[in-house]
C-alpha cells in the first residue's frame, strides 16, 4: 500500500493535495487496491460548481464494488479530470498522479479537522485490516 507524505487523507479514502488556494482530490492507493480492477469512473459535478466538504463528486466501479467519491474540502470546482472517465484503469495504475478527479479553488483556509496526515492515515488503514 502506497501512502504519500505531504497529502491529507479522509476517512472515505480520498486524498487532497493543497497547493496555494487549489486542492487536488483523488482516491487513495488503499481504496483502489480494495476495489480491485476499476472499470468505470465518473465525475458527477461540473466546472465552476460550488461544493461543500462531504459532497459526492463522483463514482468509481470495479469488478467487485461501486463506491462514491466525496470532496473533503469546500470551494469552487476549478478543473475536472476527464481522463479518469475515459480511462478508469489509470486509477489502479497511478492513484496519486494522473488519476486525480477534481481540482477545487478553496474558499479560505481548509478545515483539516476531519483529515489525516500520512502517518495517521496509514494507522487508520492498518486498523481496518484487522
Amino acid at each position: 500500500m502506497k501512502i504519500e507524505s505531504g497529502l491529507l487523507y479522509s476517512k472515505n479514502d480520498e486524498w487532497v493535495r493543497i497547493e496555494g488556494d487549489t486542492a487536488t482530490i483523488g482516491i487513495t492507493d488503499y481504496a483502489q487496491s480494495q476495489l480491485s480492477d476499476i472499470v468505470f469512473a465518473e465525475v458527477s459535478i461540473e466546472a465552476d460548481e460550488s461544493v461543500e466538504a462531504g459532497d459526492c463528486i463522483g463514482t468509481v466501479e470495479s469488478v467487485k464494488a461501486a463506491s462514491d467519491i466525496y470532496t473533503p474540502v469546500s470551494g469552487t470546482v476549478a478543473a475536472i479530470n476527464e481522463a479518469v472517465a475515459d480511462e478508469p484503469e489509470i486509477i489502479n495504475k497511478d492513484a496519486f498522479g494522473t488519476a486525480w478527479f477534481i481540482k477545487v479553488k478553496v474558499d479560505g483556509p481548509v478545515d483539516k479537522s476531519e483529515l489525516m496526515d500520512a502517518a495517521a492515515y496509514e494507522k487508520y488503514c492498518e486498523e481496518r485490516e484487522h
